[in-house]
């Protein structure tokens, strides 16, 4: 079907040790060479490496060597602590996030960041976030693109916390944003996938460089009751509309395919 990319991410279980992941990365590699394995959030990672007795070190290069190419920044939510605690208390702390990426890139890997807003936290705690990303990334360079996106309230257990969906224009304010703060990260996304087609478009004149891709399937922002589709044909012309270039990238925005 044309697909170039698998993002997988799940659960956390005490008995899917390393030797399973290898296994599933190699499998996957075996079958399908070309295909990019873009897999495992920060807490994934870190749950791998206790319950298998590694170093985070060790673990992250077992998984390397097995087929995984580079590393999403699911599970970001809010890099502060307190909003962790109080939203996302059995995921990584902060300082860990931060290790499993920084590790990441001291290896060669590279990965990206992303942030979820709109569970109750301040401007003071979104800044918080900002900081931490560009620290990281001064540093080592390692993140590809950060992607922004609000929270889905739907069918989820911090739905009904009485907190106020992030509007649209919201979304917007914070990736213009994101761009100016995250200067030295060279892509920004504009989601399709929380926000919609139309402001998706919009993000593209709001800091946006990056619409992300076609997806074949999508279970996460689903689960919680959200659920936009598009094509590449529609994609094509959204970019266009909005007075620029589609151009195809490979997952590193290394390559450019101009079709």
């Amino acid at each position: 079907m044309g697909g170039t990319c698998v993002l997988m991410q799940g659960g956390i279980h005490p008995d899917l040790k390393i030797e399973w992941f290898e296994s599933l990365f190699r499998g996957i590699k075996e079958r399908f060479p070309q295909i990019w394995l873009h897999c495992l959030s920060a807490s994934e990672i870190l749950a791998i490496a206790e319950y298998s007795e590694l170093s985070l070190r060790d673990t992250i290069m077992r998984l390397r060597d097995a087929g995984l190419q580079s590393i999403p920044g699911g599970g970001a939510e809010i890099l502060d602590d307190e909003v962790r605690h109080r939203i996302a208390r059995l995921k990584c702390r902060t300082e860990d996030w931060v290790s499993v990426h920084r590790t990441a890139h001291e290896l060669g890997m590279r990965t990206t960041a992303t942030m979820m807003f709109g569970v109750g936290e301040t401007f003071e705690q979104r800044v918080n976030h900002f900081e931490v990303v560009r620290r990281l990334q001064e540093e080592t360079g390692g993140f590809t693109a950060f992607i922004p996106w609000s929270f889905q309230p739907k069918n989820t257990a911090l739905g009904g916390r009485g907190w106020d969906e992030a509007t649209s224009v919201e979304y917007l304010k914070t990736l213009a944003i994101s761009r100016m703060f995250l200067d030295n990260v060279e892509n920004v996304q504009s989601s399709w996938v929380t926000q919609g087609l139309k402001v998706l478009q919009m993000g593209l004149r709001f800091g946006g460089n990056d619409v992300g891709s076609v997806m074949l399937e999508e279970n996460v922002v689903k689960a919680a009751g959200t659920a936009n589709c598009t094509t590449e044909e529609e994609l094509r012309r959204i970019i266009r509309d909005a007075g620029f270039r589609p151009v195809q990238r490979d997952t590193l925005y290394q390559t450019m395919f101009l079709n």
